[in-house]
């Protein structure tokens, strides 16, 4: 097999203990944790690059990044970042972003960082209102408890669903308590201030889910994970593919690209392998394993790749039945010249056009001129690597994203790739222009150096990543998402596990416990003591 890229479009011979679909942060997570427990893994891409929303792209010599804007508890000082320290055999390495990793920019001129220091946190809100120490005590303590319970959490739901309803009361119930509420109810009981209320929830676009939706837990999670500031790979976000899989790889297993699965092969009740989709007229490959863990999302896995009847058992209804996280767009800029000059960083940048946090999606609908994006997140990839060389041209990327709905893409489902017609083609051009319009406003310094721009849609990530309605963050975060108990790593069928932040929670680390929540599923005693191993003494 190659030896620069752990991965290639072809199926080694011999037989898996396991078999991923998908090659997203919870698939590779859990195969790369599989592997050093010794177990030979077989992941299956879809795709014709791995990493899921980890994975980049190129363009004329530019390189972005689809989904990793700024990860949080990667340090040693954390058990998230020595286990990935540990599976990726210490090839994958983080930077950084700097003292402040987040900024936010509202009306009149306001403006708040989000720090890399608890304490500094808690200074700058307090410059921003003074006299709200009781409100922003108590935030920061929910968010402490939150991020506490969250191990027995972890732990509980490991367990299989008929153990579910007792482990989450006995072992569980304090982060079940936070899970139930929604973020809205609680900042509205700290503090009567709107624009207070505002900057403790600013940051619901790392979960997509306004503030009346969703669940507080999943706020305080957000808050505690950067409390300590953000993080990028070095050496740009796809080294993530290349260090965890390379583990796969070293154990005797492989990372197949351009590997669709057609169905999960279930006899009597039991996961037995997958079959591929069938090309050039020959019936798909069957590969067979003792164990299936399916990272592709647990809805697409019902809807998709498992039998049709057991779409029809209430545990598959009752998953169905929930609400996709939200849709996006993100227009890539490529520039040449000095960027830091013109206002960019490593920090992203947050404009806010209002007050409002439940003013959540562009609400955009073809044939219309689009209005002004209720949000902007902006982030400038080429300034968080270390590694990047600009070159003589001074070559540098930025991303705007912002969330728009499903429904306005819906009418192009089923066309294919760079064939969506000239109707696709110009509502994607109108949104382009007003994300850049919007973003000059507020970075004019900016504008004489773009010299690239495309725009991604729903149904861009639709074509690469098959998710759910479009959904950059699966099953909505709320608290009927939190409350559901068949949401566990352990499916209801024997042999499949389900990996992923769908059985966890939202975002990039998320993900990662998702994998790994999986393979101590699969392999509970190993999985554990490897755990403990890398706990601090």
């Amino acid at each position: 097999m190659n030896d620069l890229r752990p991965w290639s479009n072809k199926t080694p011979d011999g037989s898996f203990d396991y078999i991923v679909i998908g090659s997203g942060m919870g698939g590779m997570t859990c195969a790369a944790m599989l592997a050093k427990l010794g177990k030979r893994v077989l992941v299956l891409e879809q795709h014709y690059e791995p990493g899921g929303f980890t994975h980049t792209f190129k363009r004329r010599g530019w390189r972005w990044d689809v989904g990793v804007h700024a990860v949080g508890e990667v340090s040693q000082h954390t058990l998230p970042g020595r286990l990935l320290e540990h599976l990726s055999g210490g090839r994958l390495r983080w930077a950084s972003l700097g003292p402040v990793y987040d900024e936010f920019h509202w009306p009149e001129g306001f403006r708040i960082d989000f720090p890399d220091s608890p304490k500094q946190f808690r200074t700058n809100l307090l410059d921003a209102f003074p006299g709200a120490d009781a409100a922003v005590d108590r935030w920061l303590s929910l968010s402490r408890e939150v991020s506490e319970a969250m191990r027995r959490y972890y732990l509980a739901r490991t367990l299989p669903a008929r153990f579910g309803g007792l482990a989450d009361r006995l072992i569980a119930g304090s982060a079940k308590r936070h899970f139930e509420r929604r973020s809205a109810d609680v900042a509205g009981e700290l503090c009567a201030d709107p624009r207070l209320r505002a900057v403790l929830l600013s940051q619901w676009g790392y979960y997509g889910s306004p503030p009346s939706r969703s669940s507080f837990a999943m706020q305080a999670l957000v808050t505690r994970h950067f409390a300590w500031g953000g993080y990028y790979p070095v050496g740009g976000s796809q080294q993530i593919a290349h260090s965890l899989l390379r583990t796969v790889a070293a154990a005797g297993g492989w990372t197949k690209i351009r590997g669709d699965v057609d169905e999960i092969i279930v006899e009597d009740d039991r996961v037995v392998g997958v079959r591929l989709v069938e090309r050039d007229g020959d019936r798909g490959q069957l590969i067979p394993a003792r164990g299936v863990i399916s990272a592709a999302g647990i809805w697409s896995t019902i809807n998709r790749l498992l039998p049709p009847d057991y779409c029809d058992q209430p545990w598959a209804r009752s998953i169905l039945e929930l609400s996709p996280g939200p849709a996006h767009v993100c227009l890539y800029l490529g520039f040449e010249g000095d960027i830091r000059a013109a206002g960019a960083g490593s920090a992203n940048k947050w404009f806010y056009e209002g007050w409002d946090p439940e003013v959540a999606a562009w609400e955009v609908e073809p044939g219309r001129a689009p209005g002004r994006a209720p949000v902007l997140y902006c982030s400038f990839p080429s300034l968080k690597d270390p590694t990047h060389d600009p070159g003589p041209h001074q070559r540098h990327t930025g991303e705007v994203v912002t969330f728009v709905p499903w429904s306005a893409f819906e009418r192009w489902r089923g066309t294919r790739w760079h064939h969506r017609g000239p109707s696709y083609e110009a509502f994607k051009q109108a949104l382009g222009d007003q994300l850049r319009a919007q973003l000059l406003e507020r970075m004019p310094g900016l504008e004489p150096l773009i010299v690239h721009a495309e725009l991604s849609t729903p149904l861009s990530t639709a074509h690469f990543a098959r998710p759910y309605a479009g959904s950059i963050y699966g099953l909505e975060p709320t608290p009927e998402r939190f409350r559901n108990p068949w949401l566990r790593p352990r499916a209801p069928i024997e042999g499949l596990y389900f990996a992923g932040s769908e059985v966890t929670t939202v975002g990039v680390m998320g993900a990662m416990l998702g994998g790994v929540l999986a393979a101590v599923s699969a392999e509970p005693i190993a999985g554990l003591r490897l755990l403990r191993s890398l706990e601090r003494p």
